[in-house]
């Protein structure tokens, strides 16, 4: 899927996960395109489609609609993440429809609760799979492949520190972490900056009222995360102006672990 207005001289950025309207995905790819920006967007279906919100047919189709309007030439990538392949299938499409990668934004995740004495080795593997090694392979990629102004290339990952209950999950989380960091000072030579963001809890449509009533009584700020939020920070990161923050654990959660 692919809409592309004139060619210009934006920048492009890749950001994975981004299958659903109400994501933390999309509202960084509108962002992003609000910003001046191309956006390549990965996206896989199919675990919607096994997770208890499930999949919203047209979802897709309305996100590079929307990408469009705000001026983004944008491609919509199908991706399996479970598949050593899928990472340079991504840039290569990504590529081959609408030029080099400048930022790649990591929002993809495997997230199914399970503890220590109810997870199997299959999901455990299928966590790390897609949330470690998965990333690891997306920023080789863009690594080997970019081209782009020297000091201007960003990764930004969505991390979460959660594990009680989600062992796999978290403990997935924490290896993407340390990938991260270590591609802030392995990319020197090619100044490009590499950070995590930690957004908390944010209400994209998994949430029961008792948890959000929970997490509002919780936070400094009184309400839940929006997707916007996240979205305000990691376009900050992806500017010239947030070039200077590299290699950081950040949280962006209103204060909740503070």
């Amino acid at each position: 899927m692919l809409a592309t207005p004139a060619a210009g001289s934006r920048p492009l950025a890749l950001v994975t996960g981004v299958g659903r309207q109400v994501g933390i995905g999309a509202a960084i790819a509108s962002r992003l395109a609000a910003d001046g920006w191309d956006v390549a967007i990965g996206h896989w279906t199919p675990y919607d489609e096994r997770m208890p919100w499930g999949a919203r047919p047209g979802d897709t189709e309305q996100i590079v609609d929307e990408l469009g309007r705000l001026g983004a030439r944008t491609a919509a990538i199908p991706a399996d993440l479970t598949t050593t392949d899928a990472p340079a299938e991504l840039f290569d499409s990504a590529e081959r429809n609408l030029g080099p990668v400048t930022a790649l934004v990591m929002c993809h995740c495997e997230s199914v609760d399970s503890g220590i004495l109810d997870t199997d080795i299959e999901s455990f593997d299928r966590h790390f799979a897609v949330n470690a090694r998965a990333s690891w392979l997306l920023i080789r990629e863009f690594a080997m492949r970019y081209r782009a102004q020297e000091g201007r290339g960003r990764i930004v990952a969505l991390t979460s520190d959660a594990t009680v209950g989600n062992l796999p999950y978290g403990a997935s989380k924490g290896a993407l972490d340390r990938i991260v960091l270590a591609a802030a000072r392995e990319l020197a030579d090619q100044r490009i900056t590499a950070s995590a963001v930690n957004p908390g809890p944010v209400d994209t449509g998994w949430m029961s009222d008792e948890l959000r009533d929970e997490i509002i009584r919780a936070n400094p700020r009184g309400r839940a995360g929006q997707p916007s939020d996240t979205a305000a920070l990691v376009a900050f990161l992806c500017s010239d102006e947030g070039g200077w923050v590299n290699g950081q654990l950040l949280h962006s959660d209103g204060g909740l672990h503070a």
